[in-house]
């Protein structure tokens, strides 16, 4: 067993603020809990046995946060019912025994399937019920789901819920997916979102999205750190989902959470393929065509570190872009590199 480097008197507080810690020591117990998780002499230990039932994030009279943990829904829609398609979701999260503060990623429109019929999907329900499970188990989440615009065609949209129940913010798909025929039912968003969740800039995008980089770009611009897709993505072009997953991954110096659909609906097949992947494109997470919970843990430290020592993004042509809204709620945390 390696021997924590820190005691409990040698914790040092800011004078910022009575809930913060000193990044060192912070730091020191992550390097202490990752050496001795895995060591079988070590399961008395208070920290471990904390780490080992909790995760990443445990309370000892103030929350020690490590990372953001992340995990993306992968199962095969039931077609237009969304009953079964929450139980079902339901029961895999219970099962998954997920960390308080998890952010949960679900499908796209992923509690009716990729259907146009507005007037049976478009009811609000998805997001009472979203509301609820975040408060019931303590997370965030991320469902898709339909809504009727003011025009009255449809949007498809994706929300993040707090683990409180509220909806921080609404994300409605910039491309509908044309060659579907998802542009004859529903209307393009006109804006990015960006939200702040336990200190990380979060931005939901949703399936066709993933073709058009300047809309990434954009957002990871104006601050995004992690994005969170979820897609309906047909099983004959699942390569180039793959593809583009980890080159959006890499181009943007961005975790990307992916969760893709399996299982059929009347029209299509879906190879699900769902991943987590991190900045520099490696993954961290991957599922085959079949249900799975997929989870990691998010270093933003690393991430920050990284787009401090490699300036791509800093180094972008903005003029090229072109420009849209941003929908943005959130704290900067760019990290620079040391001076001299």
């Amino acid at each position: 067993m390696t021997t924590a480097t820190l005691t409990a008197s040698q914790e040092k507080w800011p004078s910022t603020g009575i809930y913060a810690v000193s990044r060192w020591i912070l730091r020191a117990d992550v390097i202490f809990l990752k050496k001795n998780v895995a060591d079988p002499h070590c399961s008395r230990h208070p920290r471990i046995s904390a780490y080992r039932a909790h995760g990443p994030r445990r309370r000892i009279g103030i929350v020690l946060d490590f990372g953001m943990r992340v995990a993306a829904v992968q199962f095969d829609i039931a077609w237009e019912d969304k009953p079964a398609n929450h139980a079902t979701v339901e029961r895999m999260l219970r099962q998954a025994r997920l960390p308080a503060g998890t952010f949960v990623l679900l499908p796209e429109l992923g509690d009716t399937g990729f259907s146009f019929d507005l007037k049976k999907i478009a009811d609000g329900r998805t997001l009472a019920w979203a509301r609820t499970i975040a408060r019931d188990l303590d997370i965030w989440v991320q469902p898709g789901f339909a809504e009727h615009g003011a025009d009255g065609r449809g949007r498809n949209c994706a929300a993040i819920v707090s683990p409180g129940g509220e909806i921080l913010g609404i994300y409605r798909k910039v491309h509908p997916f044309s060659y579907g025929q998802e542009t004859q039912h529903y209307a393009a968003g006109d804006r990015i979102v960006i939200r702040e969740c336990d200190g990380t800039a979060v931005c939901p995008l949703i399936c066709y999205d993933l073709r058009f980089p300047e809309l990434w770009k954009l957002a990871s611009s104006t601050g995004a750190e992690v994005f969170t897709i979820g897609a309906s993505w047909p099983r004959p072009r699942h390569a180039h989902w793959r593809a583009l997953l980890v080159a959006r991954a890499i181009e943007n110096q961005a975790y990307v959470v992916a969760v893709n659909r399996i299982g059929s609906d009347p029209q299509l097949s879906y190879a699900g393929g769902s991943m987590i992947i991190a900045p520099g494109g490696e993954i961290l997470d991957e599922a085959g065509d079949s249900p799975k919970v997929l989870t990691a843990e998010l270093d933003l430290d690393a991430l920050r570190s990284w787009r401090a020592e490699f300036p791509a993004l800093r180094d972008t042509r903005s003029e090229l872009l072109g420009s849209m809204l941003v929908d943005k709620s959130i704290q900067r945390h760019d990290a620079r590199p040391a001076a001299g």
